[in-house]
């Protein structure tokens, strides 16, 4: 088994890759700077006790996002807030996204965030183009349910952002 030196190096090179994975799972499910900040500390502090036992039978993002996800909605439990949309920060993709997508993207984001938790974490993962296999693999419900409920959550989605505009 490699030792801790070799372990911390190797899960510091896999956090540095896959970052976005945690700053998209911080940005719906936490509000203010601040909470996205300590999200952000919490989800790597559990992905740090937790990396022993991945065992690599998943793809390393796919793991990444089961632990992101159920330390984002086990924070919200914990605090039993609601979760609020607010203005993306300039440090967002929007920068670079042309005025009328950004407005798009802000609509979206503001209807998801009305979403129950595990609504929200499912179209996340769409959004990321995760597979139907790899998000039932990491919300643990099956590829049937995911068709499902993607169908239902993008309803749900285009009447809440058509009430918006």
């Amino acid at each position: 088994m490699k030792n801790r030196n070799a372990n911390k190096t190797e899960f510091s090179e896999l956090i540095e890759k896959h970052q976005a994975i945690i700053h998209k799972i911080t940005m719906v499910y936490a509000n203010g700077q601040s909470n996205r900040e300590d999200l952000f500390q919490e989800i790597c502090l559990q992905l740090w006790r937790s990396y022993p036992r991945f065992r690599n039978e998943s793809k390393f993002s796919t793991w990444m996002y089961r632990v992101a996800l159920n330390t984002a909605i086990s924070d919200i439990r914990k605090k039993k807030t609601d979760i609020h949309f607010e203005q993306l920060h300039d440090n967002d993709r929007l920068e670079t996204a042309p005025s009328d997508e950004k407005e798009q993207v802000k609509l979206l984001y503001r209807a998801i965030s009305k979403l129950n938790r595990i609504d929200k974490a499912l179209i996340l993962l769409w959004l990321e183009e995760k597979s139907y296999d790899e998000i039932a693999s990491i919300l643990g419900i099956s590829k049937t349910n995911v068709s499902v409920k993607l169908v239902r959550i993008k309803q749900k989605l285009e009447e809440m952002i058509f009430k918006i505009q």
